[in-house]
C-alpha cells in the first residue's frame, strides 16, 4: 500500500508540474490563462517590484537549495528516497502557482514591435524556446527528471539506478539546453513591458548563478567525464570551443 501511495503521490506531483508548465507558457506569453505577467491587481511601482522580487527569490531559493546533494541526503532521512524528486517537483510547481497568483504587473513598455513579420519571428522564437525546453527533458529522460521513474521503480521493487551521463543532440550544442530554451522564451516577445523585463532579467541572473552550482555538482558526481564535456561544449552559447579550453558560457 505504501508503494502504491508513493506512486500516486508522484503522479499527482507530475500532474501539478504539467499544469504549472502549461500555465507558465500562457503567463509569460500573455494569452489564454486568466492571469498573465501583465495583468492582475495593480500596486504602486515600488510595492510591485518588491512583491515580484520576493516571489522570484522564494522560487530561486527553493529550486537551488532542494537540488543540492547535501539537502537531498538530509531530506531523504525524513521522506522515502523514492519520493524525493517528486517532492522537489511538487514544491517548485506550487511556488510557480503562487507566483502566477500574486505577481504584480508593472506598467510601461520597453519595446512594442508592430511590424507583422518581425512580431511573427518573435512569436516563433517564443514557441521555439518552450519546445527546446520540452524536447531537452526527453533527451535526458523526462520521467526520471520529474520523479515518475523513481516512484515506478519503487512500486515494482526495483532498485533505483541513476541515468548514465550522455550528451544527445541538443546537449552536443550546449550543456544546458533546458535553460537556453527558457531564456529564449522569456526574452522573445513583441511587447516587452517593465514587468516582463523584470521577470526576464531576474530569471536570467538566477540561471547564470544557479548553473554554477549545478556545474559544480555535476563535476563532483561525474568527474573527468563531465570535465571533458565542459572542455568540448559551451554552457549556454552554441559556439565552437577553441583549443580544448574550458568554455565560460
Amino acid at each position: 500500500m505504501s508503494r502504491l501511495l508513493i506512486l500516486l503521490y508522484g503522479a499527482v506531483a507530475y500532474a501539478i508540474f504539467l499544469a504549472s508548465f502549461l500555465y507558465a507558457v500562457g503567463f509569460v506569453g500573455g494569452f489564454v490563462v486568466p492571469k498573465t505577467i501583465d495583468s492582475g491587481p495593480v500596486s504602486g511601482t515600488m510595492t510591485a517590484i518588491l512583491i515580484d522580487l520576493a516571489l522570484l527569490s522564494l522560487f530561486a531559493v527553493q529550486h537551488s537549495v532542494m537540488a543540492r546533494p547535501v539537502f537531498k541526503r538530509w531530506w531523504t532521512r525524513i521522506i522515502p528516497p523514492a519520493a524525493e524528486r517528486s517532492t522537489y517537483v511538487l514544491a517548485s510547481s506550487l511556488l510557480l502557482f503562487l507566483m502566477f497568483w500574486q505577481w504584480r504587473p508593472l506598467s510601461g513598455v520597453v519595446w512594442n514591435v508592430t511590424q507583422p513579420a518581425l512580431a511573427a519571428v518573435l512569436w516563433g522564437l517564443f514557441g521555439l524556446g518552450w519546445l527546446v525546453v520540452l524536447v531537452s527533458t526527453f533527451l535526458i529522460n523526462h520521467f526520471d527528471l520529474f520523479g515518475l521513474r523513481q516512484v515506478y521503480l519503487h512500486l515494482t521493487g526495483q532498485p533505483y539506478t541513476p541515468i548514465p551521463f550522455t550528451s544527445p543532440w541538443l546537449y552536443r550544442l550546449v550543456r544546458h539546453p533546458i535553460m537556453v530554451g527558457f531564456l529564449i522564451a522569456f526574452w522573445a516577445t513583441p511587447t516587452m513591458t517593465h514587468g516582463h523585463l523584470l521577470f526576464a532579467a531576474v530569471v536570467t541572473a538566477y540561471v547564470l548563478v544557479a548553473l554554477q552550482l549545478e556545474e559544480r555538482d555535476l563535476l563532483a558526481y561525474h568527474g573527468e567525464t563531465y570535465s571533458a564535456y565542459q572542455r568540448q561544449v559551451r554552457m549556454l552559447l552554441p559556439l565552437p570551443v577553441a583549443g580544448g579550453r574550458k568554455p565560460a558560457a
